[in-house]
């Protein structure tokens, strides 16, 4: 953990000068139900469901256990076990048969807050059906609304999500203002219980929105790294290592950066093979960036973004990153043998991943400052 961090907070993550454009966000999962957290504590308490587990299980493909489990969840359905139903859907949407989990949750929207706010998020997002943000945002108002105790665990997610509507205009009128409200309801003062994704995206907000306001930025950053959001590792890293909203720290920023590139965050990564370059460390470089520069580009960064909840736009960044130092060692043989064939290679990639940044390394390595 990035125990530098001079707040309650003790992690970090990405984000850095060169992002001027606008987020593409992702929906926030569905929280934990306080009553029963996942399939395992629901089985925990019908200690049936779970039997086939104790058999031996490498007998069973993935796909006959998951058939198990609708089966021992139809048994309990049909002895009327309520939350039988909602599990059901759950199994299906986590397995990706989106249609049959739109289905179900319809079927008990009414009954069941869970499914009001999933069906929120496939709607948006298109899920299963034809994308109808508007249908999406009225279920995620539903649970922001909602005086039911039994809402209360989704209301930060929902209110995280309503906030995404505002921010990219979908299904609702564009406003940065009504965004930040609704993050800022949703970041709780930094309550770990509330929406951690909130906490990191408000600090993703404050450090691109016009005028910048890098002292809300770092503290956002800084209470959704203690909440343990990698996205906000990294960020911190790179605002300690520029001085930007707290005093420059060069030892806090490397620890921050190395923390989260162990964690997986590409960007910190990226950041780290920049540095390594430009402190000469050739060897650490290339190696360290030939590793990322070889991610793929079509399999790798969905995946990446779902296990890190990274923001895709700066997995790419950090792709890039190293793709453009790796040629660049490559096209003078620092720490590599030369190889301008492979170095027009990594420069191409880096080009296509993201121009902007591979241009404006490039101006960099004109006026020799790389």
């Amino acid at each position: 953990m990035c125990s530098i961090v001079p707040t309650e907070s003790k992690r970090s993550s990405k984000k850095n000068t060169r992002c001027g454009n606008r987020m593409k966000l992702t929906s926030e999962k569905l929280p934990k139900n306080p009553f029963y957290t996942s399939l395992s504590q629901y089985g925990a308490k019908n200690p049936k469901f779970f039997q086939w587990r104790k058999e031996k299980t490498d007998r069973y493909s993935h796909a006959n256990l998951v058939d198990k489990a609708l089966q021992l969840l139809k048994e309990r359905i049909r002895r009327g076990d309520a939350l039988a139903y909602f599990l059901r859907g759950q199994l299906y949407f986590e397995e990706g048969w989106y249609e049959e989990a739109l289905e179900q949750f319809e079927e008990i929207k009414e009954k069941d807050h869970q499914a009001t706010y999933q069906l929120g998020v496939m709607y948006y997002d298109g899920l299963g059906t034809p994308t109808d943000a508007e249908k999406g945002v009225e279920y995620m108002k539903k649970i922001v609304d909602s005086p039911c105790p039994k809402a209360r665990h989704l209301q930060f997610a929902a209110a995280y999500n309503l906030g995404r509507a505002y921010y990219e205009g979908k299904g609702v009128k564009r406003s940065d203002e009504e965004a930040e409200r609704l993050w800022l309801f949703a970041a709780d003062n930094g309550n770990p219980k509330a929406s951690v994704k909130a906490q990191s995206i408000l600090g993703l907000y404050y450090s691109t929105k016009e005028p910048k306001d890098l002292e809300k930025a770092f503290y956002w950053h800084s209470e959704a790294c203690g909440n343990g959001n990698l996205e906000s590792q990294g960020a911190l890293g790179l605002m300690y290592f520029y001085g930007q909203g707290i005093r420059q720290d060069t030892e806090a920023a490397l620890q921050c950066l190395r923390e989260a590139a162990e964690r997986g965050n590409v960007y910190a990564q990226g950041s780290l093979v920049e540095y390594y370059y430009k402190m000469k460390f050739f060897t650490k470089c290339v190696t360290f960036s030939k590793r990322i520069a070889d991610y793929d580009e079509v399999h790798d960064i969905p995946m990446i973004a779902q296990v890190t909840d990274c923001l895709p736009e700066f997995i790419i960044r950090g792709m890039a990153m190293a793709s453009f130092y790796h040629a660049r060692c490559l096209q003078l043989g620092l720490g590599v043998t030369k190889d301008e064939a492979t170095a027009k290679h990594y420069y191409s990639k880096a080009c296509r991943l993201n121009p902007a940044l591979a241009d404006e390394l490039h101006r960099l390595l004109i006026r020799q400052r790389i």
